[in-house]
């Protein structure tokens, strides 16, 4: 089955860490990755840009509003993602707990509808 791996965490407190730092992490990302894609499990994955470059639609009484976003302010924002395939819930959440950002953030699993939209 396939999971969505919502990773959440501080951007402005990564942002402020050392470069030193950051790439460690991201020597972490790409460990995990390659360790994901040797045994099967890797569909797919990105890290985002800012939240400052999102942009929000919404459709009410039949016209677009279009905005810059965020949505809300929060201590945490979406900043990556990994589509997996795992055999069932406890395999995803143990892929999830493996993400470097679990350890300062949220990794949030949610199972992918079969059949697409």
């Amino acid at each position: 089955m396939k999971y969505m791996l919502l990773i959440y965490d501080d951007e402005k407190a990564f942002h402020g860490m050392a470069d030193e730092e950051k790439q460690k992490i991201y020597a972490e990302y790409g460990q995990l990755q390659q360790s994901m894609q040797a045994a099967g499990q890797f569909v797919s994955g990105s890290e985002l840009q800012p939240v400052s470059t999102a942009t929000l639609i919404r459709v009410r009484g039949g016209k677009p509003l279009v905005t810059d976003g965020p949505f809300a302010e929060t201590r945490e924002q979406l900043g990556g993602y990994f589509i997996v395939d795992a055999p069932d819930l406890d395999a995803a959440i143990a892929l999830a707990a493996r993400i470097p950002s679990a350890r300062s953030g949220t990794v949030e699993v949610r199972p992918l509808q079969s059949g697409g939209m």
